[in-house]
Order: structure tokens, then sequence, then C-alpha cells
């Protein structure tokens, strides 16, 4: 499932296109992906501007003129095309063919001139898109701050882990205390900050906690500068790969050598997700 940064690649993508645009014409080829569409979705969103594209956590936020918000998640094999623009010099067949194309945004600008068609397609349908009103709240609204954001450092990461008995791992994948962290990053940035990902979370120290929101931040900004991690089925908007899986120093490296020590990287089950470490280098 793409994480946080394939989430910002897509929306740095989507914003030059989207952003300040009016939606002239929306098109869903099925009444539903993971849930049903808003009866009136095609209403709601018709002679909107896009006032501004944004990413929470691992959703894309679209800011409306009338207010509404609408909140678009990728699932497991979601992705978004610019003008049916060319698979890139990276780019993988993903099985993302025109049937599997179920919501097409044909934008327009202020003037009523044709802007960019935006095509969202996703062959397992786990995606879905939420419309939600102004002054309603949301299932995003309440959770943790931003890890890119000034909001998150040592202080409050230790304030929110203060009393945590469940594993450090388990707790870094809690929305409510961080949001948008995925399975992919923790176990990179717990590797880079060499903590166990089997610690308790309230037993981190402050050092260790300092370090920790350093890499978090550190691998996160990388990724994002890598296009993101292409695992399966995912690609930027412009067709090309992701290719920071090339840099994973333990994530699905399972008995390969550790990249620091040389021991064997181990997998264990947390939460029902992998969690590959080196128990070597990380106490």
């Amino acid at each position: 499932m793409p994480e946080l940064p394939e989430v910002e690649t897509v929306k740095r993508g989507l914003a030059p296109v989207m952003e300040g645009q009016v939606f002239g014409r929306v098109t869903l080829n099925r009444t539903n992906l993971r849930f049903p569409f808003d009866p009136k979705f095609k209403q709601r969103l018709e002679g909107q501007t896009l006032t501004r594209l944004s990413r929470r956590a691992k959703f894309l936020q679209a800011e409306l003129s009338s207010g509404d918000r609408l909140f678009m998640h990728l699932g497991m094999s979601g992705r978004f095309t610019i003008n049916d623009k060319p698979q890139g010099r990276y780019q993988r067949e993903t099985g993302g063919t025109a049937k599997h194309d179920h919501v097409v945004f044909e934008m327009q600008d202020q003037h009523g001139q044709d802007g960019a068609r935006i095509t969202y397609n996703d062959t397992r349908r786990f995606g879905f898109m939420e419309l939600v009103a102004p002054g309603e709240t949301y299932r995003l609204d309440h959770i943790g701050p931003e890890p890119l954001s000034n909001q998150f450092n040592a202080p409050e990461l230790r304030a929110r882990l203060k009393d945590k008995k469940s594993q450090i791992k388990t707790a870094l994948l809690d929305q409510r205390i961080v949001a948008g962290l995925g399975n992919i990053y923790v176990c990179e940035a717990l590797h880079r900050a060499r903590i166990n990902p089997q610690r308790a979370a309230g037993k981190l120290k402050q050092n260790e906690t300092d370090i920790l929101v350093r890499h978090i931040k550190d691998i996160l900004a990388e990724a994002i500068e890598a296009g993101g991690s292409s695992l399966r089925d995912f690609a930027n908007t412009d067709g090309d790969l992701g290719y920071f899986q090339h840099r994973f120093r333990v994530y699905g490296q399972e008995n390969n050598p550790c990249p620091d020590c040389a021991a064997p990287v181990q997998r264990i089950t947390q939460g029902g997700r992998s969690t590959f470490f080196c128990g070597a280098c990380q106490h």
C-alpha cells in the first residue's frame, strides 16, 4: 500500500494541473470503489474550483470553493494519470488497463478553457473517495502531527509515547501518535536509529527519541526525493516508478547481511505485519 512518500509524490504531480482549476466534467464509471460514492458526488464537484490540494497522512485532500473537502485514498493499487501520458522510462506494467479507469476529472480554467484530464485507475478497487461538507468532521481531523512538520519533534513524540506499553514499532504505526507513517519507513527509521522494534515505546530514552525523530524526517525526505518506493503497483502520475526501494537497508531483506554489521536481517510479525530489523545493531 502506498505510504506517505508515495502519496506526497502523487500530490506534487497533481497539484500543478489541479489547483486553481475547475472540475468541468466528472465521470464515474461505477457506483463504488472500496465504499460507495456519495449519490451527489458528480454534482458536488462539477463547477467547483479546487482551491488547494494537500496531503494528510496517506490521503490526498482537495479543498473546494464550495467549502467541501474531497479526500482520496489510493488503496493497494490506485493511481492517477494526467492526460493519458505515456509510460515513463522507469515504468513497468502494473495491470492498469482502461477497464479499471473508474473516475475521470476533466479540469478547466476559470474561463472555461480545457485543462488536464485526470484519470483514477484502480485494479483492486481498494481505494476510495469521500466528500466532507463544511463543518463536518472526518476521520483525519483528530490524528497526530505530520512527521515532516514542525509540530512533530522529539519533545512532542516523547509526550505521546509517555507510559505507552506497546512496542515502539506498533506505536509509530498508530495514526493517533503520528500521521502517515507506514510499515516500510518505520522499519527503515528504527534501523537507522539502532532501536529494536520490540522495545516498549514508553521506555525510550530522551537521546533515542531525538535520534529517532531525526531519522524519520530524513528517511521520508529522501524517499520523496526519490519518487517513493515502487512495490507492486505504485507509479507516479507521469508513469515513472519511484526507486527508493533500492536503498532499503532492512525492509524485505530477510537473511541478507545488515549493511552496518553484516549480521543477517531478521523478520518477525508485529500487529499482523512483517517487521525487518538487525538483532545485532538494534537494541
